[in-house]
């Protein structure tokens, strides 16, 4: 047994089906199930983290019937030829040492479809069309559709099977009275209410049988007005354990709800309380899920007796291998997964092909691989940030002698900045891994070293990485004492005042703006501010787990300002960007668009809104108006014959985006 990380890695015994540790890889939709030229592609990615020694993967959602499809063209698993290709993706965990189960979804009124259907006909907010009420019968053959499902499921090699009720899709509807306002049998009181998810399990049990695993996806948190009460969650898995399931998982939040639950601004394992209150109902084991990314969070959740297994997807996109590193008592070698939703949820929700930021290979193993040179070269790299780690990272591991040059005194360029805002304390852990395995594959690291043509005439290709500067607009005064770049703010520490004007609402703007109201605290919310300031409840009595939200007062007053109409941060994340502006307006920022900058001088930054003069009397203006490429080294080099290749910031300032720079550099690296 691991001694490190005892319960994590112990065995669990599912009645005849034993699972090698305690880590399961959640559902998590990819594209890849949609890819042209079949599965293949789902199956390297499924194998590669059954490899990598996850336990139990769970696949993406796969819809049991036409209209329960999370989008039209959607692949499902509801007739004989449906079976065939997911052959090849069991085929390929087993052949690893996993074991997989295809996750069964109804999406009710989330599906991307006209003709989409629910337990009564009350459109979502996030969808733009508005359901059909099932009838009773059809609610009854919905269950029969889950059974054939999960029955084709066994047939296509699937250890097991898990049925979506959580998130707010269709077995959730019917048990929240804001989406089932049925006076039926499916529909009135809590027990008509969860008749149908109840109904599901005992269905697919008997069509499994019993050495098959059947994990039950429970809302535990919905988060929605109007949703179940804590109560009504614990009966409910009461009777999915009666009905025969194996496992209960959880899900929190729906998908229209206004609290985030994923995010990177959520602490970590916040909700685990949630999950530990129903396992003290229960006797058959349950997941914990959400922002758990660290073996040694698992690991303490497990001893606790908050969970019987731990649920990570995101993770298992940063680091395939995330199990494995875990066991070898090697945790610094995990490339952490950062929360940032950026290649894949976004990816997800924006029809695109699901990635990894810090991990690009990820749902790209067929197309991406980093494979030993046949030809080594020396290699200078040039810049510690995000683009040049990985560079250099890729470039060592496929045996190239690399030198890394940072003219800072440690790595990590703009991911130090952003580690340092509220709620993105987890960039650090990227720097702490390319730390780690940059000393693994003996990179020659030189800090404190800025790079000349004269030093990298030897080697045979430089890779520039030298990021961006700072862009100082054209503004009368902006000499001015009082006017800091988010540089000397964020990276320099350099005091500010109680009233600052931002100039810039792009996403440096919204960073520097959640720094400075939080300031002096600059950690990641501790889980009792982060249920006040969203207003989450443990009340067992207390529909969706709302309250009325007590968030922290600014630290500051500040005024966030852009010269375009429209939202701030509107090139911030799809899937995150409402939840930096609402924590904003939690704070008390004060955003200004459409502004026309006059100049600075003692008395503070003159603007105009519209046509409307103003006067912002503050203590600080902080420059947050776009960044420039840094990279002048290009030329002399270029002059000297030195082939070189400019990536990252360095190549393209607009909008600083890390999941372009670090897969950019992941890239090159791979064919040089």
């Amino acid at each position: 047994m691991n001694h490190a990380y005892p319960h994590l890695l112990a065995p669990l015994a599912l009645g005849p089906v034993q699972l090698r540790n305690r880590i399961m890889m959640g559902s998590m939709h990819t594209g890849l199930e949609e890819a042209r030229g079949g599965l293949r592609g789902l199956a390297a990615f499924y194998a590669e983290r059954a490899r990598g020694g996850v336990a139990l993967i769970v696949t993406g959602g796969i819809g049991i019937s036409e209209e329960g499809a999370l989008a039209v063209g959607a692949r499902l698993m509801c007739r004989p030829a449906d079976v065939a290709p997911h052959r090849e993706v069991t085929d390929a965990v087993h052949a690893e040492g996993g074991r997989i189960a295809l996750q069964l979804i109804h999406a009710g009124r989330y599906a991307y479809n006209p003709r989409q259907v629910a337990p009564s006909a009350i459109q979502a907010p996030i969808n733009p069309f508005t359901p059909r009420a099932l009838s009773s019968a059809e609610v009854d053959r919905t269950a029969d559709d889950f059974a054939n499902a999960a029955a084709l499921a066994r047939e296509a090699g699937y250890d097991g099977v898990e049925i979506m009720g959580s998130e707010g899709y269709l077995l959730n509807q019917f048990l929240a009275p804001r989406t089932n306002r049925r006076d039926d049998e499916w529909g009135g009181d809590a027990e008509r209410r969860m008749r149908l998810p109840v109904e599901v399990v005992r269905r697919v049990r008997a069509a499994v049988g019993e050495d098959c695993i059947v994990i039950y996806r429970q809302s535990m948190l919905d988060l929605v007005q109007d949703g179940s009460t804590g109560e009504e969650i614990i009966a409910l898995a009461r009777q999915v354990e009666a009905a025969g399931a194996s496992l209960i998982n959880t899900g929190i939040g729906w998908h229209e709800a206004r609290v985030p639950t994923i995010a990177t601004l959520v602490p970590r394992g916040a909700f685990a309380w949630a999950t530990a209150r129903v396992k003290a109902a229960v006797g058959l084991p349950v997941i914990v899920s959400n922002r758990i990314n660290d073996p040694a969070l698992a690991e303490a959740l497990l001893a606790a007796g908050e969970a019987d297994m731990v649920s990570m997807a995101r993770p298992l996109l940063a680091d395939a291998d995330f199990a494995r590193k875990a066991a070898a008592g090697t945790p610094a070698a995990i490339d952490t997964c950062i929360a940032c939703n950026q290649a894949c949820l976004d990816h997800t929700f924006s029809g695109k092909m699901t990635s990894c930021l810090v991990n690009p290979r990820a749902c790209h193993e067929l197309e991406l691989t980093y494979p030993p040179t046949t030809a080594p070269r020396r290699l200078a790299v040039v810049g510690g940030g995000p683009a040049g780690l990985a560079c250099a990272h890729v470039a060592a591991l496929r045996g190239h002698a690399v030198t890394l040059f940072e003219a800072q005194p440690r790595l990590g360029g703009q991911f130090v900045m952003a580690a340092r805002i509220p709620g993105k304390a987890e960039y650090a852990e990227t720097i702490r891994y390319f730390e780690h395995e940059l000393a693994r594959l003996q990179v020659d690291v030189r800090l404190g070293q800025r790079a000349t043509a004269a030093k990298l005439a030897g080697f045979d290709h430089v890779v520039l990485a030298t990021g961006v500067v700072p862009r100082t607009p054209a503004l009368p005064g902006v000499d001015h004492p009082s006017v800091l770049s988010y540089q000397q703010v964020l990276g320099e520490g350099v005091e500010v005042g109680g009233r600052v004007a931002l100039i810039g609402g792009g996403g440096i703007g919204v960073d520097t703006a959640h720094f400075l109201a939080d300031a002096p605290a600059h950690e990641a919310q501790a889980e009792a501010a982060f249920c006040a300031d969203w207003g989450v409840s443990r009340d067992l009595q207390v529909r969706g787990g709302l309250t009325t939200p007590q968030p922290s007062p600014g630290a500051r007053q500040i005024w966030l300002c852009q010269r375009s109409a429209g939202k701030v941060g509107r090139y911030l994340g799809k899937t995150t960007a409402w939840a930096h502006r609402a924590l904003l307006a939690k704070r008390g920022v004060q955003i200004l668009t459409e502004v026309q900058y006059e100049g600075v001088d003692d008395a503070g930054l003159h603007l105009r809104v519209g046509e409307t003069p103003r006067l912002l009397p503050v203590d600080h203006i902080v420059l947050c108006a776009g960044q420039e490429s840094e990279q002048s080294l290009r030329a002399p080099l270029e002059a000297a014959g030195v082939a070189v290749t400019v990536i990252g910031g360095a190549e393209r300032a607009a909008e600083l985006d890390a999941k372009r720079a670090i897969d950019q550099a992941c890239r090159l690296a791979a064919t040089l």
